[in-house]
């Protein structure tokens, strides 16, 4: 049977009544707590919470974040903590993989969640994750991701990860695993997959560093006609269960244009698909005017 193809309008009101948001009647709908870009979601069927906005540590690789200094990075981890916002994203490969510790340090443990992800396939990936609890200093790491796949088979070359992973998962010292994609091939097979717990996809509808067809390169090309098809497969994600979370939601810093990231928030809040989201912040200013660009959008869903 031919699939049903729909525009993207099509496909976003589907999806936010797929996620029950237009079956709701005014009633309902009033009496509805209020949402807000700090509220704790749900992370799929996990059993974990997290900040429905996260604080990225990795834009441009780190860089950005890495040129506060140590400081200015803490400062703005602990201006992000008292706005509510307690999810934290981080990587191996990121500058500010040794700045976290010094950052979070005096923070209650089960106050944050942390995120963090493995690259390639290290000789020993359980002391691997060992070492990263000693960096941040930790006991546990709430969700371990298998980072930046590409190819269509990538569970086939990060096997020996993905077992430690779930040793390390089975030993709670992390309660979740998943994977980041870089190309559509890599989200669908990860969609395919039973492993995953929670899935970090790239979303925007600009289509800027959105996944394509292309699985030879890490960040290829694309544009608005690469959004469907992804939102296609994070669809598939939800139907599953799956945690979902949203990254590149100003274009990894290239919305410079306000109405872009307006445009752009209001995509990954409405669309009735995504737990939470992920953005790179350089300074306060910058928190504020997401959560309040966040909670506008939030607001008009009501």
């Amino acid at each position: 049977m031919q699939r049903k193809q729909f525009t993207r309008r099509q496909f976003i009101e589907r999806s936010a009544a797929v996620a029950g948001g237009m079956l709701l009647s005014p009633l309902a709908a009033r009496a509805a707590p209020k949402m807000t870009a700090v509220d704790q979601m749900p992370l799929g069927k996990t059993g974990l919470k997290l900040s429905r906005l996260g604080i990225g540590c990795g834009t441009n690789g780190g860089r950005v974040q890495q040129g506060l200094g140590q400081e200015q990075f803490t400062r703005l981890i602990r201006y992000a903590y008292d706005q509510g916002i307690t999810y934290i994203d981080i990587a191996r490969s990121y500058r500010t993989h040794g700045m976290l510790r010094e950052a979070i340090k005096g923070i209650p443990r089960e106050k944050l969640f942390i995120l963090t992800k493995m690259g390639g396939v290290p000789d020993n990936p359980l002391e691997e994750i060992d070492k990263y609890r000693q960096t941040y200093g930790v006991d546990y790491i709430d969700c371990l991701l298998v980072h930046c796949t590409i190819r269509p088979d990538w569970d086939d070359r990060r096997k020996r990860v993905m077992d430690a992973m779930q040793e390390a998962k089975d030993k709670k010292i992390i309660l979740a695993h998943g994977v980041s994609c870089h190309s559509l091939p890599a989200v669908k097979r990860s969609v395919e997959l039973d492993w995953v717990d929670v899935h970090l996809v790239r979303v925007n509808p600009q289509g800027s560093h959105m996944d394509t067809p292309q699985s030879d390169t890490w960040n290829a090309r694309s544009n608005e006609s690469h959004v469907l098809p992804v939102m296609e497969q994070i669809a598939r994600m939800r139907d599953r269960g799956r945690g979902i979370i949203g990254m590149k939601i100003v274009g990894e810093g290239d919305f410079t244009n306000p109405e872009d990231r307006e445009k752009s928030i209001r995509f990954a809040m409405q669309c009735g698909l995504l737990d939470s989201v992920t953005i790179g912040f350089k300074s306060p200013a910058e928190i504020d005017e997401a959560i309040q660009r966040m909670n506008s959008a939030l607001a008009d869903m009501a």
